[in-house]
């Protein structure tokens, strides 16, 4: 059973950094596709980024591209979400998600962690 634990989530002031982690129970395969997404109370669970567990082009929903970095480190089996320059609008519960298809839409994923909160104040 592949678990995904999340960590590093917290309470921020608007324009703070923050970076979220994601610890695989076990090493993704090489076709792996990692991913973030995140729901904030009364909405969908919304797309954040995603990259190829071997490596390659990351993909950045426009609302944090320039300021959010996902990466990876493979001997650990860890993913991370760095958050720059966050904002209000940021704030929700963070999932990492696990699959095997190079697509922004939650519904393909297999594998999610339990999620972590991360709420900025403005």
């Amino acid at each position: 059973q592949v678990q995904l634990v999340e960590s590093g989530g917290g309470s921020v002031q608007a324009g703070d950094s923050l970076r979220l982690s994601c610890a695989a129970s076990e090493r993704p395969t090489s076709r792996s596709i990692m991913a973030w997404f995140r729901q904030a109370p009364g909405k969908e669970r919304e797309f954040v980024a995603l990259c190829r567990w071997h490596g390659g082009s990351q993909v950045y929903a426009d609302s944090v591209k320039g300021r959010f970095t996902i990466s990876r480190d493979n001997p650990k089996n860890m993913v991370y979400l760095q958050m720059n320059n966050l904002k209000a609008e940021d704030t929700a519960v963070y999932y990492c998600a696990r699959g095997s298809q190079y697509t922004s839409d939650h519904g393909a994923y297999d594998y999610w962690g339990q999620g972590t909160q991360v709420t900025v104040a403005s």
